[in-house]
């Protein structure tokens, strides 16, 4: 049976050009969720926290001072009877790329022979991350990537087969699984990784050839937002108010 992880990385050095003004004087991981007060790493922080997760390594790089100090001050919940959370910021000196900046952030956990959980700094969302591990060890992966099915931004359209409109459908699931920037991977997965470069176009693609990639579908109902632009901002507000299943306030 795997251990289950206790250690993850956050890729939070996004510059979130297309969320500007917000990211005019921080870095896309310190952007607030309206109606909480709390920026998205500090809502992924208390996740992970109620996960397991007791040490965090935050990758950093536009305005990375601005993360660390917020991290230097943040009191992030724990279930009760845990230690705090511990936090780790590393910055790259000049651009890894994906790949590599997830190997660099990756050799300063503090347990290398332990699985580790990594998760982009743009996503907020709310599953069981121990669900996800004990599919990637029974699967003996080095790696599982989360895979959410997100809804079309577009109404849609069905037809029958002689073109006569049959009904239109608002915002209607995408017919397609998408990476959802959470993943698992195994202690000997960062060893696989490029120094430099981005490894969904190296590492991932060797892997699903030698059936080593596993892909988790995120339980239904679970939430599961990325943020990328204003209008993400506030649809994750509107679901807040109106979504009964949307996280709450810390």
């Amino acid at each position: 049976m795997m251990q289950l992880p206790t250690q993850a990385v956050i890729l939070a050095g996004g510059q979130g050009t297309r969320l500007r003004p917000y990211t005019d004087d921080r870095p896309k991981p310190m952007v607030e969720i309206p109606g909480t007060g709390i920026p998205i790493i500090g809502h992924q922080l208390a996740w992970l926290a109620t996960e397991g997760v007791t040490d965090v390594v935050v990758s950093c790089g536009h305005l990375a001072d601005v993360l660390d100090d917020w991290l230097a001050k943040a009191e992030i919940p724990v279930p009760s009877g845990r230690s705090p959370l511990r936090t780790t910021v590393v910055v790259e000196d000049k651009p890894l790329g994906r790949g590599g900046g997830l190997k660099y952030a990756a050799a300063s956990l503090p347990r290398p022979d332990e699985p580790w959980y990594a998760t982009n700094g743009d996503i907020w969302t709310r599953f069981a991350l121990r669900e996800m591990a004990a599919f990637h060890g029974e699967r003996d992966a080095a790696a599982t990537l989360a895979l959410a099915r997100p809804r079309i931004p577009w109404g849609a359209v069905e037809t029958d087969p002689f073109g006569h409109v049959l009904d239109f459908i608002e915002a209607p699931p995408s017919p397609y699984l998408v990476n959802a920037g959470v993943y698992v991977f195994s202690s000997s997965f960062a060893g696989l990784l490029p120094e430099r470069g981005d490894h969904e176009r190296t590492t991932f693609p060797r892997l699903a050839r030698e059936r080593l990639l596993a892909g988790f579908q995120l339980p239904q109902g679970a939430y599961w937002r990325a943020i990328d632009t204003a209008k993400d901002l506030e649809e994750a507000a509107k679901e807040l108010r109106n979504a009964q299943g949307a996280p709450q306030k810390q």
